[in-house]
């Protein structure tokens, strides 16, 4: 006995028994939970599957704040800086998922878990694929508010599974820094409607493209930030999540290339 906090996700076996979508989903989830290695994504533990139980278990890391969303209803929206910095945890984690081909799909505030030191933790990889360089995904899966229009619009039409995560992290995005939905009807057929509509955006289009004399002009380089001069300036979690994604480099490694004016 280690006397260590955990979470058990209970799945009654019947379920999988009845279901065969439901059975692959699990033995999906479970494969690619032992895949991955992150400071921002909960661990899976140990996998309990007893003869004689009628359930099967899965072992998590137990992560002491809650859901994002929890939080989010608490506190009806966040400051820029606080929002900024699970934004960039999101995106890095996301990016480390998708570099190992794994599609979350996923992602919102209840799929976000907050540590005792506020820091994000990706949960609930029910939904997610595996998809290799060149195919894409056709399963239509998430929570409509925040599925991307090609999933919504899927029907059996293939879609590539990591920008459908990006949308789904700009929906999130939104919603910490404004406290809403930027699409919400009760009617769900409205809300897929409105979703779709996205499509047709000039944005979301090849053949009409936007006036180039209306377009901003583009962020300078002082706009967009300055260069870390100091070993003293590079965040602890950064460097961390920064070693989990490039495994080939050595810290002093990824500390020169962060210090580098190129």
């Amino acid at each position: 006995m280690t006397g260590e906090k955990v979470a058990i996700k209970i799945i009654p076996k019947s379920r999988l028994i009845d279901n065969d979508y439901t059975q692959k989903a699990v033995k999906r989830e479970i494969a690619i939970m032992k895949l991955i290695k992150h400071p921002n994504i909960i661990s899976l533990i140990d996998v309990i599957d007893l003869s004689d139980s009628s359930n099967l278990y899965l072992i998590m890391e137990y992560v002491q704040g809650g859901e994002l969303f929890e939080y989010l209803v608490s506190q009806g929206k966040l400051s820029e800086r606080e929002a900024r910095k699970y934004f960039q945890q999101i995106i890095t984690t996301l990016d480390y998922c998708h570099r190992h081909l794994i599609c979350h799909r996923d992602l919102k505030p209840e799929n976000l878990l907050i540590d005792a030191e506020k820091n994000i933790k990706i949960a609930d990889f029910g939904m997610a694929s595996l998809q290799p360089p060149g195919s894409l995904l056709e399963t239509s899966c998430g929570s409509p508010h925040y599925a991307s229009p090609e999933v919504v619009n899927a029907s059996g039409v293939a879609y590539d599974g990591p920008t459908s995560d990006i949308w789904s992290c700009g929906i999130i995005l939104y919603v910490m820094l404004s406290g809403r939905l930027p699409f919400d009807y009760e009617d769900i057929r409205k809300l897929l409607k409105k979703i779709k509509q996205m499509l047709s955006h000039p944005w979301f289009t090849v053949d009409t493209l936007p006036n180039a004399t209306v377009l901003p002009d583009p962020p300078t380089a002082l706009e967009i930030g300055r260069p870390v001069v100091n070993v003293s300036e590079v965040d602890d979690r950064i460097l961390e999540t920064l070693k989990a994604l490039w495994t080939d480099l050595s810290t002093n490694q990824i500390l020169d290339a962060l210090l580098s004016s190129e």
